[in-house]
């Protein structure tokens, strides 16, 4: 029978008791029981201090605890995990109004970082798709080799990240079983979020993959910020009425717009040669980025990407006066000069949000008030808010 953390420690269950700890562990307050109540393991830092004041090592702790990882796995049947990796010490190549940007292994710049002082981290791995990178990393490892060193950055995104701060982290279908399998252990999951994007590709014998996944976990039992963009209903692109029959519910939809879902139609592929920043390598679209910054953060927060890429998430941040730390292990110049002309992404997130948070966009209105159907003027029983949390669709 698997014991909690408290049982373990030989904490007795009280509110008194539970402080006591978190003054000990140095933890945020609520946290110990957070990890009490719902079973959560501590981070890798946190299992340190426990064996330093309590006695119990890491190993000891997950065993008991019943959380098992790849490291303990391999430890405990005396297995090499086959990786030899040297981390690439990090440079400062850029800085700018509100952030920072390093040329290096993302593991290395993680371990430099303090705990608990990152309150958003998106995350973008290469897929181990045996693609050819500029960074010249290994891109073919075997699956358990890839899923090691995915949860070695992912233990010390965990440590860094405050109590009550977002994690994303953007891969396929494939890996993210796993990486979710070990996320829960270790933080809140908030959504599986599946992202519509087809490339139309030939495919055989099997289902052709039309999604990525994006997942979203949080540290503690609720996020220190969650708003979320509405979305306009959903009309046809010929004449203009809502493709769904709302009925009799027209009065509850709300003038701000529809809750948006986990799951995502409208994150276009970057594929036109004006906005590709890279060559021969994906990136990931403003939208994507805005939408989660938006949702997950306020000004001056604190957001880090371990996968620069070609910089999305730091563009994106910049613009909505956001602190940012980012590290690339391969070259940084197409980074850089994108954040040379920084207005070409600004007037991209200005087009797509003039359509957000209102249940019709301007023009939408204007074609609809012409062929005579309804808009949230003429319609005066759609509420304007939601009143109790209720979820109005």
């Amino acid at each position: 029978m698997f014991k909690k953390l408290d049982e373990i420690l030989g904490i007795k269950n009280s509110k008194k008791d539970f402080e006591n700890a978190e003054q000990k562990l140095s933890l945020a307050p609520g946290q110990f029981k957070y990890y009490v109540e719902n079973n959560i393991l501590p981070s890798v830092s946190e299992l340190i201090s426990i064996q330093k004041v309590f006695g119990v090592s890491p190993s000891d702790l997950k065993i008991q605890m019943g959380k098992s990882d790849l490291n303990l796995r391999l430890r405990l049947s005396g297995i090499e995990s086959g990786i030899n990796m040297t981390e690439k010490e990090c440079e400062l190549k850029l800085q700018t109004e509100y952030g920072k940007l390093y040329q290096g292994d993302c593991l290395a710049l993680l371990k430099s970082l303090p705990d608990n002082s990152i309150d958003l981290i998106f995350a973008d791995p290469p897929f181990n798709l045996n693609k050819s990178y500029k960074s010249d990393i290994n891109d073919n490892l075997s699956g358990w080799n890839y899923l090691k060193w995915c949860e070695d950055w992912l233990e010390q995104c965990i440590r860094v990240l405050k109590f009550h701060g977002s994690l994303y982290v953007w891969n396929l279908p494939k890996w993210n079983t796993y990486i979710s399998s070990f996320l829960n252990d270790r933080l809140t999951f908030k959504n599986w979020i599946a992202t519509d994007i087809k490339f139309s590709l030939p495919i055989s014998g099997r289902l052709y993959p039309s999604h990525y996944s994006l997942l979203y976990y949080i540290k503690g039992d609720k996020p220190k910020t969650f708003k979320p963009d509405r979305l306009p209903l959903e009309v046809c692109r010929k004449c203009f009425s809502e493709i769904k029959d709302y009925g009799g519910y027209k009065s509850k939809l709300n003038k701000a717009g529809m809750n948006i879902s986990d799951i995502w139609t409208d994150i276009p592929p970057v594929r036109h040669r004006s906005l590709k920043r890279r060559e021969g390598a994906n990136e990931l679209s403003v939208k994507l980025l805005d939408r989660v910054i938006q949702m997950s953060s306020t000004e001056n927060d604190i957001i880090f990407d371990p996968f620069g890429g070609s910089g999305t998430t730091y563009a994106v941040a910049e613009i909505k006066k956001r602190k940012w730390i980012g590290v690339e292990l391969g070259p940084v110049d197409e980074i850089i000069q994108r954040f040379e002309n920084l207005e070409q992404d600004a007037e991209l997130i200005r087009k797509y949000r003039e359509n957000l948070n209102h249940l019709f966009p301007k023009q939408i209105k204007i074609k609809r008030k012409k062929s005579g159907l309804w808009t949230d003027e003429t319609f005066s029983k759609i509420v304007q808010l939601p009143t109790n949390g209720e979820d109005l669709r």
